[in-house]
């Protein structure tokens, strides 16, 4: 059933950043209104990664050409409540529809967008966190509220409709999970493929496992550093995935010995932050059969040797891959809905949104990526 939306007020509590490694004041604002287009969404969790305190104080060094949003800021990004109200021209959204906002945002008029391809707009940003170019900013124009607030406004196409099985706090995890299935839909995974994981215990990790098991892979080989939690990936199909900690030794030998002939992985998925080495990275791309794809959406820093004249002779593949679409996140939440992912493994801890400097300087013990971090406005 639909939760009961109350009476939209003309202000709002939110917390906003006013300057960068400025705490974030938490204060009374006036209540977003949605456009013809748009939805105006009651926030009720909001999603946090454990280490938000350092990019809000650090970004503009790391990554100065990805701008945050014009401060003061009302940051965001993962964030699930009821629409409270719809643009006149906004069909089959209504209010009390429980929802995920996806804060991929794109201009919506360029060629690309017009060819259903927001993700290639040099106007992409993320509602709530940063650009991924100064032409951003005309992008954080249209929409400059995030999900740290009791209400946010969103255009319509950005909403995922959430089956009754999955809680706003569980739902909230949706965007780092939805980049591990947008780079599994990018392999083509399928019933007779082995892919290979780097980082499977991390959020990205685990989401490889969920919905590549859901995708039918036939085998999941995973590795991480931690060998407590890659018996607990392992656990969620003792028969499909085999998991290996990089301390012990070379991840292209251990992979192959789990394939055919020794031919090599299907597809290669590397979850590996900023600031891992490059070492389990080339062993993994190594680890690909003739023909395979790797895929990186862990964002490894620097200038890595890639052996590209071999990757040309084998036929093998690589990309990129940034979030994910409204439609895959649409997928994402009804096989939950159907039974076949269940986000029952996640650890939530909830802090309130008076708390929510407590909460993003404070996050320092984690479960891997089991843990799910948010905040309730």
């Amino acid at each position: 059933m639909n939760a009961k939306v109350d009476v939209i007020p003309q202000t709002m509590t939110a917390a906003r950043m006013h300057e960068v490694g400025g705490e974030l004041k938490i204060e009374e604002v006036p209540t977003p209104k949605p456009g013809s287009m748009d939805v105006l969404v009651r926030v009720r969790s909001c999603g946090i990664v454990p280490n938000l305190g350092n990019i809000l104080a650090n970004w503009p060094t790391w990554f100065p050409h990805m701008p945050l949003p014009p401060l003061p800021a009302i940051f965001g990004l993962d964030p699930t409540g009821e629409i409270a109200a719809v643009g006149d021209q906004v069909h089959n959204l209504k209010p009390g529809d429980r929802v995920y906002v996806n804060p991929g945002r794109s201009c919506g008029s360029c060629r690309h967008c017009r060819r259903g391809d927001g993700l290639s707009c040099q106007h992409y940003a993320f509602q709530g966190y940063f650009g991924f170019s100064e032409h951003a900013l005309q992008t954080y124009g249209d929409y400059d509220t995030g999900g740290l607030g009791e209400y946010m406004t969103a255009p319509s196409n950005a909403i995922v409709k959430l089956p009754d099985n999955l809680g706003f706090d569980e739902a909230a995890r949706l965007g780092y999970m939805g980049t591990g299935y947008s780079a599994l839909k990018k392999t083509g995974v399928g019933p007779t493929d082995t892919i290979l994981v780097n980082g499977i215990s991390g959020t990205l990790g685990i989401s490889c496992a969920l919905f590549g098991l859901a995708m039918g892979a036939k085998k999941i080989l995973g590795t991480a550093r931690n060998k407590d939690l890659l018996a607990e990936i392992k656990a969620f199909a003792p028969n499909r995935i085999e998991t290996f900690s990089i301390n012990d030794g070379d991840i292209e030998a251990w992979a192959r010995s789990h394939t055919e002939n020794g031919e090599g992985v299907d597809a290669f998925i590397d979850c590996n932050g900023p600031g891992a080495g490059h070492d389990a990275f080339l062993q993994g791309v190594r680890s690909l059969r003739r023909g395979g794809i790797a895929i990186d959406i862990g964002a490894v820093m620097g200038e890595i040797p890639m052996d590209i004249h071999t990757m040309m002779d084998r036929n093998q593949r690589f990309q990129g891959s940034a979030w994910f679409t409204t439609h895959e996140g649409q997928e994402m939440a009804d096989m939950i809905g159907s039974g076949i992912v269940d986000f029952s493994i996640l650890e939530t801890q909830v802090t309130p949104l008076a708390d929510v400097n407590t909460a993003i300087s404070g996050i320092a013990e984690r479960h891997g990526g089991f843990s799910n971090f948010v905040i309730r406005p």
